[in-house]
This record gives C-alpha cells, sequence and structure tokens, in this order.
C-alpha cells in the first residue's frame, strides 16, 4: 500500500536558435550526468544534470547556449549546412562548427538533410548521430572533432547501442539492420521487416520528397534487453490490414528468434523491460475497448496480460519507458488539447496509474528515465522545456489506520482495523473526473476530510461520516465534484503538490516555479502574498506555499454514513514565495494550524496559519516546542510525532533519505532503513503520545526501537573516512555480516525479502502491517508490542482487554498478576473477576498460574515490572522516567508517580494468595450462579499443595444437596443449569492426576467417595474394590491406620492406632522405629511409665545406629540402661563419663582399672594422647606412660612437670632433651626446603603470567577478543623451565606450607596428603588454573596460628634444657620461611590488584577477591626476642 508522488522538481529551457526550431531526438551521457538534444535545425544541444540538496536541478546559465543575437558568436550564421554543437565545459557550452570559407572544411549535412538518429557511445565518450540521407557521423565531445564515419542507404530510421556499448544497431529506411562494432564493422545485414522485399522500399517516395525512404517506415522502434543478449524492434509497413509483428532477434547472429502475432500496434510505441521479463508494447484497441492498451509479451513472442490507458478514444500512446529497476511503466500518452505522461505500477496482479502530469496545448512532448537512479524522470516539450522530477514512493496509510491509495481516478480507501484487504480490493471506491496526483486525509475528533489534487489542476474534497459508520460503505463506489479552485493561479508544471491539513478546513500545498517565473507573479503579491527568502544552496527556483481556508456551502442534509463533496469552495488563500526547493511539509501533531517544512539542504522551518514561516532561530524555538534540528541531507519521508522527555510533551521530526538513513535530531538511527512507523501503546488522556519506532532493514529485519531511549540520545558516532558519521544502535542490531542475537525481542527478521513497513494499529490491536514485493498483506504481533499494550490494559485496570490479548497472542498469564504485584492484583480480584465475567478465561487463568515470576524472567528483558521505583503511568502509556513530582498537561494530571509495592515476604505466597482471592469472590455469587462451583473447585485443585480434599468435600456436600432436593421433589438451581456433583467431579479429575483424587477420598475416610471417584477415574474395579472392601470390614481407627500408612501420613497413623487401644501398641512402637521422627510424638500420646520406658529405649538404639553416642547415652540413662549407656560414652570417647557411668554401675576396682586401661588406648587409636596421658596417669598410676604420651601429643613443659613431681626428673629432662632435638632438626630441613620451593613456584608464577601477558599482547594486535580464545591458550607455557619438578614433594616428601612441629613425621604427611586433596591435588604445569592455583598454593604455605604455638613452646622446652644454640637455628630458619613466603604472597597478589585495577586481567581475575579470602598473618609473636639476631 503506497503511493507515487513528486517530491522534488526544477525546469529549464533550451535556448533553441531559430523560431519554427524543434527538438527531436536526444541522448543521455550516464557518466557525466548531461542530456543531449538534436533539433530540427540539425543543432545539437547539450545541457548538465546535477545533483543538490533538497532536489535534482539543472545547472544555472541554463545550458550557457551562446546568445547568436548579441554578438558572442559574431561571425556565425545559423545554417542548416552545418550542425552546430554546444557542449558544457566549466559551464559554457563553446564548441562550434564554423562555415567552410572560416575554417576550410567541407559541409557535413546536405542542405536537405535532418537528424533522425541519435544516440550515446559509452567506451568513446562521443555521439554518434544518423541522418535522413543516412550519414553516420561521430562527435566527440572532449576533443572537439567531428568525423563522418559512415553512410548507410535509405536513411538512419533509428539508432540504439547495446546496453553494454559494444554493438549498434541502425535501423534504415530501406528496412534493413546494421549491426556495427565499436570500429564500425558490419557484423550482419538483416529486414526488419519480412513481409516486404526491399523493391518495395526502394519505390516509396517520401512525404517530404526524398527518394528511397518508404512513408510505412516513418517510426522504427529498437529495444534491447538488459542483458543485450537480444533485441526487439517494431514499426514497419504491415501487412494489407494494417496488423505489425513484434520481432525478438538475437544479438549475435542478428537471427529471428520470434514474433508475436499481427497486432494493430500504436506509435511504434514499445520497451523491453530491462530486467528482460516482458516487452511492453502500445496497441490501438479503440474498436474493441474505445480506448489504447498496452500490451506485455515474452522472448517467445507470445502475449501475457495488458491494461488499458485511462483516456477516450482518441488517446494516442506515443511512447513507452521502463524506469532502471523495471518498477515504473512511463506512458507519453496524446490526447485532443493536451498530452499527459502517466506512471503505471504493477502490484498484485493489477496495473495502478499512480501519476499523471498533463501538458496543455498540441506541442510534442518526450520523456526519459535516468538511467541509474530509478525514481528520476526527465520531460521535454518540443520547444526546449525541460522538467526534471524526482518521484518517491509514499506509505498510503494515514491517521487510525487508514489505507487511500491512488489508482488513476479512483482512490481506494481502507480502514485496516475493520478491514485488512491489499489492493486493488478495498473497502470502498471513491471516483474522481480526472486522474489523482496527490491525497492528503485528516482525522480530528469526529471529522475526517479527504484532499485530493487532480492532474487538470483541480482539488476535490471529501468528507467521510464518523468512522464508527464506515462498515455501512463496504463495496460502494463515490462520485465527486471538483472544488472551484478559486483564486488558484494556473501554472504549466505548477501542480500543488504536498498537499497538508493544518486544520479540518485549512489546508497547505506547494507550488513551484524557476526565478524567472517568479515575475509573472510580481503584479499578484500584495496583502495576500508574503515573501520569506531562505537560503538552500543551488539554482533551485522557488517554490510557493498556498494555504487555502475552505468552507462548505452545502446545505442540503447528508444522509448519515453517506460522503460528501460538493459544496466546498476556498474561502480565503494566502501565498508564501520561498526562495528555495520544498522536500517535505508534515503537521504538527501537537498543534493546529502548523507545519514543519523542510527545505531542499535538509533544513526545518516552521509555518503558521495565516502567520506563513517563521525563522526564528532554532535555540528559540526548541524553547517553546523541540528541537528544531535539520537533517544532514534531505528526507522525503519526514512524519513528526509526540513524545515524552521526563513528563513534557515535545515533538521528534524523522527522516528517511534516499540512501536509507533514518535521521532524528541531526543523528543517524539506521543507515539501512527501509521504511518505519510508529506504535502509540493506546489513546492518552489527553495526547496520543508515541512510544515504540518500527523500522525495516535492507537485511530483512524489523526492529522495534524504544523513543525514550532515542531520545535521549543513545547514539554513538562511528569515526568513517576523514569526518564523523553518526551511526544509530540500529547499526549496532544489524551490524556487519552479525548473526541475530538468540533472545533479542527488540528485533525480527522478515520471512519474506523485501517486504515493507506500511502502517501500524496503534492500542491495543498492537499490529504491524508488511507487504511483500508481490503485493499481499501480512500482519505480525511483535512480543515487545503485545506486552506493552497489556501493561497499559492492566495499569487501566481493563483486565476483559488483558486476559483478551494473552488469550490472543499465547502470553503467560502470569504477566497479569506480575507486572503490578501480586499484592495489587489481590486487592483487585473483585474487580477482576467482574469485568471478566467469563468463566472458562477465569479457569484458564487460574490452571496458568505459577510461582515464577515473568517479570523477572520471561520477560525481564522486553518489560519492566509496574511496581518498580522507576515507572510512571501516562494515562495508558507505561514507560521510564527520573522525574519524581506530578506532571501537568493543561488542567490535567496525565502523569503520576506510581507507589512502589510491598515487598514480597515468600514467592511460595503468590499461588495461594491469588487463587484464595478469586475463589473468595466467586463464593459470594455461587447461588446466583451455581456454575461458578466448578471455577471454585478448579482454584481448589490448582492451589499449591492442592486443596483437594477441600474439593473433595464440597462435591461431597454438593451431592448430598442433589439427593436432597431430589428426595424433596424440589428442582434446585443445580439442575436449570444441568449441572450435578458426578461433572463436578469429572471436571477435579481432568485438573488434577486421578491418583491424587482418590487418595484425597481415602484421607476423608469416606469409602462411597472413594469408589466413586476410582470409578470416574477408569480404574479397574478389580483392584479397588477388594482394597475398600477390605477397609470397610476394620474397626474405624485400623481402617483410618491403614488408610494413613497408604497415604504416608504416619503422624495421623500413630494417633489412629494408639486411639485403637493397648492391643495394637506393637504396631505403634514399630511404626516408630520404621519412622523416627514420630518418636517425640509417642513420648506425648503415652503417658504409662512403662510404655514411655520402651519407647525411650527404642528412641535410644536409633540414636546409637545413627553414632549420636552421647543423645543415645542420655536415652539410656532416663530408663536406667547404664550399661548401655556406659558403651554409648566408650564409643563416643567420652572417658569421662564413662568413668563416671562406672561408678554408678559400682564396679570393683580391677573392672575400673581395666575399663582405664581400654579407654587410653581408644584415646590413642582416636589421636588425643594429651587425654590418654590423663587416664595414665590417673587410674592406671603409669607414670612412665603417661610421660611418652605427653611427649607424643608435643607438651613438653607438661611433660617435665610430671616427671618432676614423680622424682623422674632426670630421666625425663634427657627424654624430653631428645625429643625436642628431634623436632627441632626435623623443622629445620623443612623449613629449609620450603623456602626453596616458595623461590620456585613464585618464579614459575611470574614466567606463566610473562608468558600470559604477552600473548593477551599480540592478540589484541590481531584484533582478537580475549573472551574468543579458550583457556587453554592462555595456558599453553612450556612447563620445561628450570627446578619445575618442585611440583613433587622432593626430598622431604612431609614437607608442607602448613608446618608443624610434630616428632614424627607420619603426621605431617598425613596433614599434607590430607590438605593437597582439599586443594585439588598436583598443580599440573601448562593446565588453564596453574597461575592461579600457584598463588593459591603459595598463601596455603603460611605459618598459621596453631604452627606458631607449638613453635613458640618447642623453643621454650629447648631454652629450658639448655639448647640455645639449636633454639637459635629454628628460630632463625623459621623466620626467614615466614618472610621469604609472606614476600611471595604479596608479590602475587599486588599484581594481580595492578591487573584488576587496570582491568587486563579479564575474567581470569575473578577469583582474586576469594584468595584474599584465605588470609596472611604476618605478626612475629611466637618468636623469642633473646634469639633474634642483633
Amino acid at each position: 500500500m503506497k503511493n507515487l508522488k513528486v517530491f522534488s522538481e526544477s525546469r529549464a529551457a533550451v535556448n533553441l536558435q531559430a523560431e519554427s526550431e524543434e527538438l527531436l531526438v536526444s541522448a543521455l551521457d550516464v557518466e557525466q550526468n548531461r542530456i543531449f538534444f538534436a533539433s530540427s535545425a540539425n543543432i545539437i544541444y547539450g545541457i548538465n544534470l546535477s545533483a543538490s540538496q533538497g532536489g535534482l536541478f539543472i545547472t544555472s546559465g541554463l545550458l550557457g547556449a551562446p546568445n547568436f543575437t548579441s554578438g558572442e558568436c559574431k561571425g556565425l550564421p545559423i545554417s542548416s549546412f552545418y550542425v552546430l554543437i554546444l557542449l558544457c565545459k566549466e559551464m559554457q557550452w563553446t564548441i562550434n562548427l564554423c562555415l567552410q570559407s572560416e575554417l576550410g572544411l567541407p559541409p557535413i549535412l546536405e542542405a536537405e538533410d535532418r537528424i533522425t538518429g541519435l544516440d550515446y557511445l559509452i567506451e568513446q565518450e562521443a555521439l554518434i548521430v544518423g541522418t535522413s540521407t543516412g550519414d553516420l557521423v561521430l562527435v566527440v565531445p572532449t576533443s572537439n572533432t567531428v568525423d563522418v564515419v559512415g553512410k548507410v542507404e535509405g536513411g538512419v530510421k533509428t539508432i540504439a547501442s547495446s546496453p553494454d556499448g559494444a554493438l549498434l544497431i541502425v535501423a534504415t529506411g530501406f528496412g534493413q539492420l546494421l549491426a556495427m562494432t565499436q570500429d564500425w564493422d558490419v557484423l550482419y545485414e538483416v529486414s526488419y521487416d519480412l513481409d516486404n522485399n526491399l523493391e518495395t522500399f526502394m519505390s516509396g517516395t517520401r512525404a517530404d520528397g526524398i527518394s528511397g525512404l518508404s512513408s510505412p517506415f516513418s517510426q522504427v522502434r529498437v529495444s534491447w534487453r538488459g542483458d543485450g543478449k537480444y533485441f526487439a524492434t517494431l514499426g514497419c509497413s504491415g501487412n494489407s490490414e494494417g496488423l505489425q509483428r513484434l520481432r525478438i532477434w538475437e544479438r549475435e547472429s542478428g537471427t529471428l528468434h520470434s514474433s508475436s502475432e499481427p497486432k494493430d500496434f500504436m506509435e511504434a510505441a514499445m520497451d523491453w523491460m530491462p530486467s528482460g521479463a516482458k516487452v511492453a508494447a502500445a496497441c490501438n484497441t479503440s474498436k474493441t475497448k474505445n480506448c489504447a492498451s498496452v500490451a506485455f509479451f515474452e522472448r517467445n513472442g507470445l502475449e501475457r496480460g495488458s491494461f488499458d490507458i485511462y483516456g477516450t478514444t482518441e488517446a494516442k500512446i506515443e511512447m513507452l519507458k521502463w524506469n532502471c529497476n523495471s518498477e515504473l511503466l512511463a506512458a507519453l500518452v496524446r490526447y485532443d488539447e493536451w498530452s499527459s505522461i502517466q506512471i503505471w505500477s504493477f502490484s498484485n496482479y493489477h496495473w495502478y496509474l499512480k501519476q499523471e502530469w498533463r501538458y496543455l496545448g498540441k506541442n510534442k512532448l518526450m520523456f526519459a528515465w535516468d538511467p541509474e537512479r530509478p525514481m528520476r524522470a526527465i520531460c521535454w516539450t518540443a520547444y526546449g522545456l525541460v522538467h526534471l522530477l524526482t518521484l518517491c514512493w509514499s506509505s498510503a496509510v494515514y491517521d487510525a489506520s487508514i489505507a487511500i491509495v491512488i489508482d488513476g481516478v479512483n482512490v481506494l480507501v481502507t480502514p485496516l482495523s475493520l478491514s485488512l484487504v491489499p489492493p486493488p480490493m478495498s473497502h470502498f471506491n471513491i471516483m474522481f473526473q480526472s486522474a489523482v496526483q496527490s491525497v492528503a486525509f485528516t482525522s480530528r475528533g469526529l471529522e475526517s476530510h479527504l484532499a485530493v489534487g487532480l492532474s487538470d489542476g483541480n482539488l476535490s474534497i471529501v468528507k467521510f461520516p464518523n468512522m464508527n459508520m464506515w462498515d455501512q460503505l463496504e463495496g460502494t463506489v463515490y462520485e465527486t465534484v471538483n472544488v472551484d479552485p478559486g483564486s488558484l493561479i494556473k501554472i504549466e508544471f505548477g501542480d500543488l503538490r504536498h498537499l497538508t491539513w493544518l486544520d479540518p478546513y485549512v489546508i497547505l500545498g506547494v507550488m513551484h516555479c524557476d526565478g524567472d517565473q517568479t515575475s509573472l507573479y510580481s503584479d499578484f503579491i500584495s496583502n495576500n502574498w508574503r515573501k520569506c527568502p531562505l537560503m538552500s544552496g543551488g539554482n533551485n527556483g522557488v517554490s510557493i506555499l498556498v494555504e487555502m481556508e475552505l468552507v462548505c456551502n452545502n446545505v442540503e442534509e447528508v444522509e448519515p454514513g453517506c460522503l460528501s463533496s460538493s459544496g466546498w469552495v476556498v474561502k480565503s488563500s494566502m501565498h508564501t514565495v520561498i526562495e528555495s526547493s520544498v522536500v517535505a511539509i508534515a503537521a504538527n501533531p501537537m498543534t493546529r494550524c502548523e507545519a514543519f517544512i523542510q527545505l531542499g539542504n535538509g533544513d526545518i522551518v516552521s509555518y503558521m496559519s495565516k502567520e506563513g514561516i517563521n525563522i526564528a532561530p532554532a535555540e528559540l524555538y526548541k524553547e517553546k516546542r523541540s528541537n528544531l534540528k535539520g537533517f544532514l541531507s534531505y528526507c522525503p519521508w519526514m512524519y513528526p510525532i509526540p513524545v515524552y522527555d521526563y513528563g513534557k510533551l515535545k515533538v521528534l521530526i524523522f527522516g528517511l533519505d534516499e540512501d536509507g538513513r533514518l535521521q532524528v535530531n541531526g543523528q543517524v538511527i539506521c543507515s539501512t532503513c527501509t521504511s518505519f512507523s510508529f506504535y502509540a501503546s493506546a489513546a492518552g488522556k489527553v495526547q496520543e503520545v508515541v512510544t515504540h519506532l518500527i523500522y525495516t532493514t535492507r537485511q530483512d529485519l524489523l526492529i522495534v526501537a524504544n523513543i525514550d531511549e532515542i531520545f535521549h540520545g543513545d547514539v554513538h558516532y562511528e569515526s568513517m573516512g576523514n569526518g564523523q558519521s553518526p551511526v544509530g544502535f540500529g547499526n549496532k542490531l544489524q551490524g556487519e555480516n552479525k548473526l541475530i542475537r538468540e533472545g533479542n525481542h527488540d528485533e525480527l527478521k522478515v520471512w519474506e525479502r523485501g517486504a515493507k513497513l506500511i502502517g501500524i494499529i496503534n492500542g491495543d490491536e498492537a499490529a504491524v502491517i508488511l507487504q511483500t514485493v508481490r503485493g499481499n498483506l501480512e500482519v505480525i504481533y511483535p512480543r515487545k508490542l503485545v506486552l506493552l499494550a497489556i501493561a497499559g490494559a492492566l495499569v487501566d485496570k481493563r483486565f476483559k482487554d488483558a486476559v483478551s490479548l494473552v488469550r490472543q497472542h499465547r502470553i503467560n498469564y502470569n504477566i497479569i498478576v506480575d507486572y503490578c504485584g501480586w499484592q495489587s492484583f489481590v486487592e483487585a480480584a473483585s474487580e477482576f473477576v467482574r469485568k471478566i465475567n467469563n468463566l472458562s478465561h477465569i479457569t484458564e487463568f487460574v490452571c496458568a498460574l505459577k510461582h515464577e515470576n515473568v517479570m523477572e524472567t520471561l520477560y525481564k528483558d522486553i518489560l519492566l515490572p509496574n511496581h518498580q521505583d522507576n515507572k510512571i503511568e501516562c494515562g495508558s502509556q507505561i514507560f521510564l522516567s527520573n522525574t519524581d513530582s506530578p506532571l501537568e498537561f493543561g488542567n490535567q494530571t496525565i502523569i503520576k508517580r506510581l507507589e512502589p509495592g510491598n515487598e514480597i515476604v515468600s514467592k511460595n505466597c503468590k499461588v495461594r494468595a491469588v487463587l484464595e482471592a478469586v475463589r473468595k469472590v466467586l463464593e459470594e455469587e455461587v447461588s446466583k450462579s451455581p456454575a461458578r462451583e466448578l471455577c471454585i473447585l478448579t482454584t481448589l485443585a490448582c492451589n499449591d499443595p492442592p486443596e483437594l480434599e477441600e474439593a473433595l468435600k464440597r462435591i461431597k456436600k454438593w451431592r448430598e444437596t442433589e439427593i436432597a432436593s431430589t428426595m424433596n421433589e424440589v428442582d434446585g438451581g443445580l439442575h436449570k443449569l444441568n449441572l450435578s456433583a458426578e461433572e463436578a467431579l469429572k471436571h477435579l479429575l481432568w485438573l488434577s492426576e486421578p491418583d491424587a483424587v482418590f487418595h484425597a477420598a481415602l484421607g476423608l475416610y469416606d469409602l462411597h467417595l472413594a469408589a466413586i471417584v476410582a470409578l470416574n477415574s477408569q480404574r479397574d474395579p478389580k483392584e479397588f474394590l477388594p482394597f475398600l472392601q477390605e477397609l470397610e470390614n476394620m474397626p474405624s481407627p485400623v481402617m483410618c491406620y491403614t488408610i494413613d500408612c497408604k497415604l504416608c501420613r504416619y503422624e495421623s497413623a500413630l494417633k489412629n492406632i494408639a486411639a485403637a487401644g493397648d492391643a495394637y501398641f506393637e504396631e505403634c512402637l514399630q511404626l516408630m522405629k520404621s519412622n523416627p521422627k514420630l518418636f517425640a510424638l509417642g513420648l506425648d500420646i503415652f503417658k504409662d511409665v512403662g510404655k514411655r520406658a520402651v519407647i525411650l529405649e527404642a528412641w535410644g538404639d536409633h540414636l546409637f545406629s545413627e553414632e549420636r553416642f552421647e543423645e543415645a547415652a542420655m536415652a539410656y540413662c532416663s530408663t536406667c540402661s547404664f550399661q548401655k549407656a556406659l558403651g554409648s560414652f566408650r564409643a563416643g570417647g567420652l572417658w569421662k563419663e564413662a568413668l563416671t557411668m562406672a561408678g554408678m554401675l559400682r564396679l570393683t576396682t580391677d573392672e575400673v582399672s581395666s575399663l582405664a586401661n581400654d579407654l587410653c588406648e581408644e584415646l590413642q587409636a582416636l589421636g588425643k594422647p594429651a587425654e590418654a596421658a590423663k587416664i595414665a596417669l590417673g587410674y592406671c598410676k603409669d607414670v612412665q606412660g603417661a610421660i611418652n604420651l605427653l611427649l607424643t601429643a608435643r607438651e613438653w613443659l607438661e611433660a617435665l612437670r610430671i616427671g618432676f613431681l614423680y622424682d623422674m626428673g632426670e630421666l625425663v629432662k634427657s627424654q624430653v632433651k631428645l625429643a625436642a632435638i628431634e623436632c627441632a632438626n626435623l623443622l629445620i630441613l623443612e623449613y629449609e626446603e620450603g623456602i626453596e620451593k616458595v623461590g620456585k613456584y613464585l618464579a614459575r608464577y611470574l614466567a606463566v603470567r610473562q608468558r600470559r601477558l604477552l600473548l593477551a599482547a599480540k592478540l589484541e594486535m590481531e584484533g582478537k577478543a580475549k573472551e574468543d580464545v579458550d583457556d587453554d591458550t592462555f595456558s599453553e607455557t612450556s612447563s620445561n623451565i628450570s627446578g619445575m619438578s618442585a611440583y613433587t614433594l622432593g626430598k622431604a616428601s612431609n614437607a608442607s606450607g602448613n608446618l608443624s612441629t610434630s616428632s614424627t613425621g607420619s603426621h605431617v604427611r598425613t596433614r599434607i596428603r590430607t590438605r593437597r586433596k582439599v586443594h585439588g591435588g598436583k598443580i599440573r604445569a601448562g593446565s588453564p588454573g596453574e597461575e592461579f592455583a600457584l598463588v593459591e598454593h603459595l598463601q596455603s604455605m603460611v605459618l598459621s596460628s596453631r604452627a606458631q604455638e607449638e613453635l613458640k613452646l618447642l623453643l621454650e622446652a629447648l631454652l629450658l634444657l639448655g639448647e640455645e644454640d639449636v633454639a637459635r637455628k629454628l628460630q632463625s630458619f623459621a623466620a626467614r620461611y615466614q618472610s621469604c613466603q609472606l614476600a611471595a604472597v604479596k608479590d602475587a597478589e599486588d599484581k594481580l590488584a595492578e591487573e584488576q585495577a587496570d582491568g587486563t586481567a579479564g575474567t581470569k581475575n575473578k577469583n582474586a577477591d576469594n584468595l584474599k579470602k584465605l588470609g596472611v598473618s604476618d605478626t612475629l609473636c611466637w618468636q623469642w626476642e633473646m634469639l633474634s639476631p642483633p
């Protein structure tokens, strides 16, 4: 759905040198952008076509043609004997061919000769000229040379070079086709009219008296296919009935490939589509259709389709031209009183007349497309008036999603929200008296008007009825009456462009004219004319802004629901002259009677009704309205939109230029945009505000962008070339050769290449309408817009609309609860149920509820929850803001801060709280609508956990009511609705697992209900009937106990079996043993002392089996089972309690001594030698054994004290001295090896780190990201560094970072193995984690606080024993080891900290903080100052 409009135009006039001179043929130079004309006076004119911002125009000076009358070419008379060439050189056309008398050159053309063919040869950069006498003249503009390269018999009819310029086809007057190379060699010669022979042509006589040119061949047309492999010809004498054939020829051999059936072709108007699909040819069908037509032929000569030309029977098609991309077909049609150029377009199997330009009078008219720019057209008259038009496609979808498509005299109107049909179908049709050029639609309030600019210069206004009544117009065709043009000035080539409504009765348009033509209006510039000089660069003439105030004088009442177009006249008009071209006009959406005008250089100015152009500085205007920054280049597509900026309503102006750059505020959002539109989430309370920009790209992506992000400058600049080229975030999404990000909801892949965005249906519909290349319409619903529409409905508490959107687009139902918070929903539950008023929809909602907060998971990247602090509300608009105060527009507050929601205490409360709130509302009206009972059952079944028992209770009560109603013959409400308890039960079974419902029925101890559930759940009676019968035969408590055990309800089972009597105590005890958690409940149930003792002893046995020995012993003690208590204490290593229990049992001395010996051995096995020493000394009286145990426990001083206490001082002193010296020597060796290992580990760490940094620098130079390289690559370091065998334990396999002072190496080795197991084992050279494993290992080698305490006690014992030298040496090695280890750790951590500060460590430093948590003590409190060196 698109219309074709003229957004830029410019004109020029060729200064013809003779009064009767006419332009005949033309040729285009694509490379130098110029066009050449050959006139009837044998003069060739050349003009330069240039481009500027704001449109296309012809170079100033009007070709720089020399003025022959002013003496500029004095002595050079105008003569038809010579060719006068005017070429552009430094803005002047200076090449002339002089007379023979002055230059000594022979004449080139004969007196009766004239130019009949002209083409430009790209390879030779020259013009080839063909004459009626057969001369072929080569004109080289750059070298000022003219050569006659050949002569053909019969004269030249036409010249056509191949697309590659390698071959030239010349059609002669004798019906021959000559194929020539660039060297002017003839490849072949064939006859293009096989129906006649050469003698027929030779005998003919021209109308002008020149023999050799047969009159039937007055026109011949040659057209090449785009690839140059074939060419077509049309134009010959025809058969006796005047019918001709379209012939297709092969390029290489000149063989006739195919020909069409004889047909009445018209004026040799034929052109081959550049894409090669079809050949268009004009046919005379006035006898059958009363009009001319255009037929299409395939390469095989078969006709494939046609369309009729708009007009009467006298219409004649003189020329057909395809544009370079085969999208548009131009037809030059001549009528009795005017000539017109019609632009046709094909879509959806229909040909549309999109534009018609009329030229009054009988002047000969010609037309050409720009060979490289498909939307640039050039037309000129025979008397030298040249008109350049630049076209563009505009969206045919206007306000309120109304599609208005131009199709010749018809305007196809379709409200997309009511009827989504593609053209040529429409909701209704409006027919006008002449072809439509432009349309403007406005819909403000209840009034809707359509302004239509017609090709005959008239303006027609159509008033539409209220949109609510448009459904009555379906299929109707309405004919309009033209508006009285009033004071409109008729200017040739001055059609009214850019029609824009400023108000329902004020319209603004633009007329274009050249600078010289403004003198024509000097007499009219009075009170209603204003002149506004605006610089736009270049000589584009002037533009006249025409503002018209319309009034409808139709006093007749119009029937409701009908269109009206009569009685419209121009009440007043105002004209403003601008010395600039106008590219686009768009009404201000915020203010009536104001519009934005884009000038030729991209600047934007404001126009106020009855005031004219506002040329105030942009800064002053910005304070009033918005930022009026212009565009970087002219943008034919310009749309201003209202947006909110921190609560203030402003205007953003978007523009799209021909290169696909989408611009706003002087910045580029996307450089590959193909179409764009806007979405407003809903109609606000005061003003509809746009929230999102939607656009498509050349990569076939549909991107949804938040206006708030665009408005606040989420656009970056990338350096390109020598300057700064603004590039928006759209380029980040597209990227160069980048894949679409998975899970990104801001962009969608368009399924069909080339599809364009044509419209958006705003509000809750949230529909994006795309039109494919072939013409059909497709509607998609971007998830982001749908969620925004749902959010708006929820904020406005339009729950019915929200649920409808959720169901239609399959959105997760939880958004209804999670968007505003479940607490807020619970408060509005009553309103929710009342507005939905559909039990099926409520049931769907209830079944979909989950504890998951979808605003934090599923939709967290698309939509922010409404209960966040940075969320504001604007009518139905939801977006982010940083403002804290209420904002007002007029007298109404339209934006308010939403209070933050209460914090959720527990996520598990959501489902239960929501369902209880809904169920409470439903229960209030169950009596009025018993069908709500099913919905209530749904809330119970879907609860978490499901309340199936409560649901079954309701069903049971329901059935009892049914039975009572039946017995009393009361026709209750349940029967009126044909509802029954059985249906309710089936509904519950459908919602839940049948087994769960059956178990819930058993849990009610209602066997009859359980049987009903089993039957309705399709259970096999053989499975459940015997079980139910067995239960029925049991006593009630035992039945309940059995059911509880089956349902794993053990607490209830214990209570029920306990109530069965003492005979079932054994079952109670077995139940507690199988479920130990029931012991406490059993003690609470049974009060009998004997039974409690049995329960406690059983509990103690369970605790003992779980190795909870102390608790088991306490349980045994409470039942006076002291022997079991003693065993529990011994098993737990509690020697004090065990010996106490021996006293409680009144054991003999020998028994106690034996027990003490056993305990001493058990404690040694448990690694508690110090505790064993106390038992050996106190109970076994073994002093020597106690001293040995103390030495094993490294209690040096305590061993000396005990020895001196029992008069064994010298013996003990020698033993302690030997053990202490041995331990000290072992530690000295360990510290020495530790120092060496610390050095090797640190050296290895520095080498690995240096290798990683070098590799990272190399990757950075190669342009790779570190994240793209595996960790193995970073750690690929050679392990052949000297000394790296230190990764093994080396000589002293018991060396460890956590050195101890044990007198035996076994304890040290055990701790080393345990610690290495905890830290992951060996450090593997070259492994990914080697670097950080080294640092971690260095930190783990620190002297622990326990090791320092043991070391201090050892030093003290050595000093007491007189071994000062050993103590000094031990302290020296320990201090050196500690200093070395602390320095190495500090060095490693400092380097890690430097990398973190520089940001070079990347993700590999993520463990640095964890490493510091290990902590390193730098205290030296264990050292003795007397042993320290001076």
